[in-house]
């Protein structure tokens, strides 16, 4: 029998209703590479007799053909299962552990240590109630260290175990044990935590990890085994308020219609008065329904279905609560933002914001400094690169329901997504809502767009026309408006150039500048519209997303792109202001096409060919494709 199978083996049904009493802790290992994590938890899970006889087989074979310990057990491999991770010896995925002792069960996320998979770190964190730190006592504090720790306090863990591993390769040195500790605990003053407890250990040998060493009797401190069963988690989230995501509503027949999710904090009773957190309508509580039967009361942690004594609308991402301790509901607010995605935040970009089940367009409207997470100072900065933390402003499409996320982690906390790949790039903790998100409101006006299209008998509609610098836009605009005017058509052009003259001058072309450029225009053509004009807008605007935005502002129908495809050669021919040759030069930079990106269009209305027809011919293909018909009018210019 394998370590595991002796536990079990006499009784099954004892062994798992013991397990079952036992107090859950989840804690994460991280720390710089290299720094011994897998070791670490491989070294716990063989100790703690957590490996079962095929798993003990795999691990001999596999530490004899890829492990780094000679003929020795190379613990490391219990977690490092990729394919990867094994070939270079580094953890780059998180792994979750589960094991248990006499007096706790565990469960244990080993993350990376490199920098570049700091997003997988933050990802094991969210849950953790303690954060186990290794320092490599021949390298001392790093800067991984360190930014882990900022992260590990970001997320709100206040348990630290500061484990000074490979003490065995400095000689069980009781100074350059203190010198760490010391250096370390200076350093973390600031960080809100509310224990650290440093212990010296050596994974590999197992030193100080079950049982005390022999070799380090200056420690007088618990093993790190006996800390991990000990150490008292302050869990108060059934003290808070009551708060439940809707995930979904469940309406099977006509008889039952029930609100499904998990409490993230409080408890609930039959009875209890409810309210819809986003528009305060309130309901009592009929039935707390389960598979296993109706519960008296449910708490922190339970996944139920409410069932209420009024119709009332509720929606999957509706939030509940108490109507006396509703959360905030606002559409900005400040949060702190830790950036997980190779493309940087670009302020003014819409991202989509899912908090729980809720998702809604997004945008940072200002980044209010960023933070150094080596010396903890704050830096100013317009843009967050990958692994950076920011604080942050953003707003949101519609209001959000939320707590402030050091109230309560689980409904202070979202995360940003990519609108166009859907790759998630950042991860926030709300502070609190900015006072001017509930100052305003939409003033309703009486003469809206129909009227004023009734007006002018046309339908506005933005006609945006994107390409590379020296394309042909502007030029094309130009003609298209003359033709339209002949026809009788209310018109106004947009022109980037033009624009960056006025209500743009105070941007550049960085990426940050771009975002914001077009979503002035965006924005300025929509009021346009809705005083119901026909709009050219020729900018350049490189950025799908930001084209995407600028369509999702206006109604189906209204936004139609216009692609301008000329080739590159030929826009360098035709620059008149000589903005490519200074690019190429490298005395102009961001100039879309030469070192900035220009995102072709995917799927646009109307695709012209620059290098093919005059542009009179290609105002003409535009006006025919748009308006049809009309187009057969003779041809004033």
């Amino acid at each position: 029998m394998a370590h595991q199978s002796e536990l079990i083996a006499e009784d099954i049904h004892a062994y798992l209703k013991a397990q079952e009493e036992k107090s859950l802790l989840r804690f994460i290992t991280c720390g710089s590479v290299d720094d011994g994590k897998s070791t670490l938890i491989g070294r716990l899970l063989w100790d703690s007799k957590m490996i079962f006889e095929d798993q003990l087989a795999a691990l001999e074979a596999d530490s004899k053909r890829v492990g780094t310990q000679g003929e020795k057990i190379d613990y490391a491999l219990l977690l490092d299962g990729l394919q990867a991770e094994r070939e270079q010896g580094i953890t780059i995925d998180v792994a979750y552990r589960f094991f248990s002792t006499d007096k706790r069960k565990f469960i244990v996320a080993d993350t990376p240590g490199h920098e570049q998979y700091t997003r997988n770190m933050v990802t094991g964190a969210s849950t953790a109630q303690v954060a186990v730190i290794l320092i490599d006592a021949r390298k001392g504090v790093l800067t991984q260290t360190r930014r882990h720790s900022y992260l590990v306090s970001l997320v709100g863990i206040r348990n630290i175990v500061l484990a000074i591993n490979k003490m065995d390769l400095v000689d069980y040195n009781h100074d350059r044990f203190e010198t760490i500790r010391k250096e370390y605990e200076l350093f973390a003053q600031g960080l809100g935590f509310e224990q650290v407890t440093a212990i010296p250990i050596s994974a590999l040998e197992g030193d100080n990890i079950l049982t005390r060493s022999a070799r380090t009797p200056w420690y007088q401190g618990p093993t790190l085994m006996e800390h991990l069963e000990t150490v008292q988690i302050t869990d108060d989230a059934d003290q808070r308020p009551f708060r439940m995501r809707v995930q979904w509503v469940n309406r099977p027949n006509l008889d039952f219609r029930g609100f499904c999710g998990t409490i993230a904090s409080g408890t609930i009773r039959p009875g209890d008065t409810v309210a819809v957190a986003s528009s305060g309508k309130t309901s009592t509580v009929a039935r707390i329904v389960t598979m296993n039967g109706d519960l008296p009361e449910a708490v922190a942690g339970q996944a139920v279905t409410l069932t209420l004594n009024d119709e009332i609308d509720i929606s999957r991402g509706d939030l509940l609560a108490p109507p006396e301790t509703r959360p905030q509901v606002a559409d900005q607010f400040q949060a702190r933002l830790v950036w997980l995605h190779e493309e940087a935040l670009l302020p003014g970009r819409s991202y989509l914001l899912k908090a729980g089940a809720t998702s809604v367009p997004a945008q940072v409207s200002e980044i209010t400094f960023k933070v150094n997470v080596n010396t903890l100072q704050h830096e100013p900065g317009k843009t967050l690169a990958l692994n950076e933390v920011g604080v942050c402003n953003l707003s949101v499409d519609k209001p959000i329901p939320f707590d402030a996320y050091r109230d309560n982690r689980a409904t202070g906390n979202f995360i940003l997504i990519d609108r166009l790949s859907n790759a998630t790039v950042g991860a926030g903790m709300i502070d609190a809502p900015l006072e001017r998100a509930t100052d305003g409101h939409w003033q309703t006006l009486d003469v809206d767009k129909k009227a004023h299209a009734a007006l002018k008998g046309q339908q506005p509609r933005v006609l945006w026309f994107t390409g590379l610098p020296g394309a042909g836009k502007s030029t094309l605009a130009n003609l298209v408006e003359k033709k339209l005017h002949s026809l009788g058509r209310h018109t106004c052009i947009l022109d980037g150039d033009n624009l960056r003259h006025g209500i743009n001058r105070d941007l550049g072309y960085s990426d940050a500048d771009q975002v914001e450029h077009i979503r002035r225009v965006a924005e300025v053509a929509k009021l346009f519209v809705d005083a119901g004009q026909i709009v050219l807008a020729s900018v350049v605007s490189p950025f799908r997303s930001e084209r995407a935005v600028a369509r999702e502002i206006l109604e189906p129908g209204e936004f139609i792109e216009i692609y301008v495809n000329t080739p590159l050669q030929l826009c360098e021919e035709r620059d008149t202001r000589g903005v490519f040759k200074k690019a190429r030069a490298g005395e102009l930079k961001n100039v879309a096409g030469i070192d900035a990106a220009y995102e072709a269009p995917e799927n646009p209305e109307i695709v012209v060919d620059g290098a093919a027809h005059s542009p009179e011919e290609l105002a003409l293909q535009v006006v025919g494709q748009i308006f049809g018909d009309q187009s057969a009018i003779e041809w004033h210019i």
